[in-house]
């Protein structure tokens, strides 16, 4: 019976056809292995043939929607194929995920630097790595390609925060507070209490240690940072 360590065997010495007729076997016996599925749409793509690439690439996002893997192989046939606004979306995905952030973004933004949600990817990305100037460029761009998108103004407002322009980024969260639905809502509240309380004093650091007050206070405009 064929192995995937056979396939895997093949596809790492470009053995392409060899890795067709292998999961061929595969995926006869079983049809729902989506690592088969994988490893065929890899040797499509390879070959040159990326209608069929991108078949067993859905096919093994089907089988398994959480692998982080098979949406970047999808992007890259999608990519191959020419459909970079789509290819842009579907990095734009990756970029969410944990440790694939910066990279998929990059890309998603290669592919398609006019569009908004894949900036908007890559600043919130950069602002996970920390690096300021990279997330305000990204952030900016974000805002201009997605104007009035709260997601995009947020990723702003983190920006001049990581950049240390915190009265700006408060002011933003401040705005943010009184637009966004619940859960954007205490988001934003929370990151305005904690950016408060850096530049508080006694008293200011114990109005930020109670939530419904400091909400009230902020919304009301009665807290501030900077002149």
């Amino acid at each position: 019976m064929t192995t995937l360590e056979e396939i895997r065997t093949a596809s790492e010495r470009g053995d392409h056809e060899l890795v067709l007729r292998l999961t061929d076997a595969v995926l006869a016996a079983r049809p729902g292995d989506d690592a088969a599925h994988e490893y065929r749409a890899r040797a499509f793509l390879a070959l040159g043939r990326p209608d069929e690439a991108e078949q067993h690439a859905a096919d093994a996002i089907r089988l398994d929607p959480e692998e982080i893997r098979y949406r970047e192989l999808m992007a890259q046939v999608l990519s191959a194929e020419g459909a970079h606004r789509d290819a842009a979306v579907e990095y734009g995905r990756l970029a969410a995920q944990p440790g694939m952030g910066v990279e998929a973004a990059r890309r998603a933004v290669r592919l398609a630097p006019r569009n908004g949600r894949a900036q908007l990817a890559l600043a919130q990305a950069l602002a996970r790595t920390g690096d300021a100037r990279g997330a305000f460029g990204a952030a900016t761009l974000a805002t201009e390609l997605l104007p009035g998108d709260p997601a995009a103004r947020e990723a702003l407002a983190d920006a001049h925060w990581l950049a240390g322009d915190d009265a700006a980024a408060f002011a933003e969260f401040r705005a943010l507070a009184a637009e966004l639905g619940d859960a954007g809502r205490r988001r934003v509240m929370r990151k305005a209490r904690t950016l408060y309380r850096q530049h508080a004093g006694v008293a200011g650091r114990l109005l930020a240690a109670l939530p419904p007050v400091f909400d009230l206070a902020l919304r009301r405009g009665w807290v501030r940072i900077g002149a």
